[in-house]
């Protein structure tokens, strides 16, 4: 199975079509129910609040545009004590609008700060259900850097919601305030063409909208190819991460073969694409700031220009001119607000892409389509629901790829509470796709698998998993490591040949990398001594274990954990003499078949005091068994 980048398909093209069209409807659906869910209450005093403030500063703007001409009429008119009181009035709207600011900005980031809580809790719970993700790598449309998906993503999603949500918000009604100031201190405009002469009322509104509407839509052609561009580079630098913790969490492995050669290689390809992803964005970004920088520009005269024919003649004082020129200012940032923001709601546009896709992945089904067309799945039933006796059961089990291909077809077979069943076979003939397809993580396929309660099952395979944090914690996971008293634990330990460890059971490491892969199994049976649960599944967890260890391990299902059912993947001899019944996996052209094959277990013996002889025996049973 190869890591599933090489094959990715490239990010889809967003330069329009159906897709584009309904782009805000898709992410309203995703994220738009954290004010129906249950911190919905929050969300709406917090949202309120963040309105309240942000009228208030724009009536302080409002006042700032009326002292704005009392204060420039009273330079005209060299008036000292009212050149005083405007001054003195303004340093209290400045410090008004000061605190307002603050607190806006606060309240908003308490805002983007929810809203990133619950839609990171809603896509990780949806992740981790039902396997999804496991599932993710195999699906045909397999989605890269989900970590990076919902980490980073989410963040600029939920950030930028608020952001653009408030600024539009803020931008419409600062419209709304200041329209009707131009539009009343503008005037009319006397216009003369010839021998016709007419009047335009609010002329600085229409200049206004004119200059608007010519920026955006310029802005939009022009800048079009940057959503495409912010979302291949935002992959590429996701990959880009990824093949760097890839070699630090495999560091060892690269340099006891040497393969460093190798994996600058890689790193130099995936930068590659990094800064060939960033060029083409920094292209498309620099044909926009042509257009913005000129739009910007002339934006600091247009004003003056357009309303100074009524100061020229006289119509308005140097103060209503400096007052249209600030309100025009307001109605043009305002009316602009798409001009200005277009690179970074592109760049939005980009994570809400990311993150839409991934639901869509999260949305698949775990469907295989066989030859004839049939979609089919495979159906997990619990033996309680069913009323049956605690038993594994395999009804007509069809196990393929998740593209349909066979792997193990047509299996009916019943593994009883209490045995111990070896299952073996080639190495790819899906021993290990039988175990996930038990636990739910394997869904494509067809037939029924009947398993007892998953809350009494125990998957062990070859390289456990230990989590980050303390040893207490790797030992008792899944579990809490309260629920065990510290003398229990020792104990444990010291059963699995671990004493060394019993003094470091609150040491905090990354206990993947200080123990060896067999103190990581050893350290799995301890788990079992633990839990007690009435199945175990193996998955070459002797694997790295010498022949004294082993049995020793394999000892616990015959004294501390007697009667617990026992179903075993291994490739190495000996271990048929752990167990009382072999199933093999046989290749075919159709897929593997299950062969069941039962013998008989290996007589009992008196326990020996010493190890050489209990080593005597089992080498005498192997070598009868290969003689029958």
């Amino acid at each position: 199975m190869t890591d599933g980048r090489s094959e990715r398909p490239s990010p889809p093209d967003h330069d329009g079509g159906a897709d584009s069209q309904w782009f805000l409807l898709r992410f309203l659906r995703l994220a738009a129910p954290f004010f129906t869910s249950k911190e919905r209450w929050a969300a709406w005093l917090i949202t309120g609040g963040l309105i309240a403030l942000t009228l208030l500063q724009i009536g302080i703007a409002v006042r700032l545009n009326i002292w704005n001409r009392d204060f420039f009429n009273s330079l005209e008119n060299r008036d000292w004590n009212a050149f005083l009181y405007q001054m003195g009035l303004f340093a209290l709207l400045a410090s008004a609008t000061m605190g307002v600011a603050v607190y806006q900005t606060y309240v908003k980031q308490l805002l983007q700060l929810r809203w990133r809580r619950w839609l990171t809790a809603k896509l990780v719970d949806r992740w981790l259900a039902e396997g999804r993700y496991y599932q993710l790598g195999f699906i045909e449309t397999g989605i890269d850097n989900p970590d990076q998906r919902i980490s980073e993503n989410t963040k600029h999603t939920t950030e930028q919601a608020v952001e653009f949500s408030l600024g539009i918000f803020e931008k419409a009604v600062t419209l709304i305030s200041f329209i009707g100031i131009l539009w009343t201190v503008s005037g009319a405009l006397d216009v003369t063409l010839g021998d016709w002469s007419f009047q335009i009322p609010g002329y600085m509104v229409f200049a206004a909208l004119l200059y608007a509407a010519i920026g955006s839509t310029l802005t939009y052609l022009v800048g079009k190819p940057i959503v495409t561009a912010n979302l291949r580079q935002n992959a590429t630098e996701a990959d880009y991460r990824f093949a760097l913790v890839r070699l630090r969490e495999n560091s060892e492995a690269v340099g006891m073969i040497g393969g460093e050669r190798d994996e600058k290689k890689v790193l130099t390809k995936y930068f590659g694409e990094v800064l060939g992803s960033t060029m083409g964005l920094m292209r498309t970004q620099r044909q926009l700031m042509w257009l913005t920088s000129f739009y910007a520009t002339v934006g600091i005269v247009y004003p003056t220009l357009v309303a100074s024919p009524r100061f020229f003649a006289g119509a308005i004082t140097l103060g209503v001119l400096m007052q249209i020129t600030a309100a025009f200012g307001q109605v043009q940032t305002s009316l602009n607000y798409f001009v200005e923001h277009f690179p970074r709601i592109a760049e939005w546009r980009s994570h809400v892409e990311r993150l839409l896709e991934f639901e869509d992945a999260l949305n698949s089904t775990g469907e295989a389509t066989s030859e004839s067309g049939e979609v089919t799945t495979i159906v997990l039933s619990d033996c309680a629901a069913e009323e049956r006796e605690e038993e594994l059961d395999f009804e007509n089990l069809q196990i393929t790829t998740a593209e349909g291909n066979i792997i193990i077809e047509d299996t009916n077979t019943r593994i009883a509470k209490g045995e111990r069943v070896l299952i073996v076979g080639p190495s790819g003939s899906g021993k290990s796709t039988l175990f996930r397809a038990i636990c739910g993580l394997w869904p494509w396929g067809a037939g029924k698998i009947v398993v007892p309660d998953k809350a009494r099952l125990m998957f062990m395979p070859q390289r456990p998993y230990l989590p980050l944090g303390s040893l207490r914690a790797a030992l008792t996971y899944p579990a809490s490591a309260r629920h065990f008293p510290t003398a229990t634990l020792k104990a444990t330990l010291r059963r699995c040949q671990l004493e060394h460890l019993v003094d470091r059971l609150d040491e905090k490491e990354r206990w993947d990398r200080v123990l060896s892969g067999g103190e990581q199994q050893r350290l799995a049976f301890a788990r079992l001594l633990l839990h007690k649960p009435d199945w175990v599944f193996m998955d070459e967890a002797t694997s790295a274990l010498d022949d004294e260890i082993q049995q020793s391990m394999m000892a616990l299902f015959d004294k501390e954990l007697a009667g617990t059912t026992v179903v075993s993947i291994a490739h190495r001899p000996g271990m048929e003499a752990f167990h009382n019944r072999t199933m093999k996996l046989v290749m075919s052209a159709e897929g593997a078949r299950l062969v069941t094959k039962r013998f008989r277990p290996p007589p009992r013996k008196a326990k020996s005091k010493r190890r050489g002889k209990q080593g005597l025996t089992t080498l005498v049973w192997r070598r009868f068994r290969h003689a029958r």
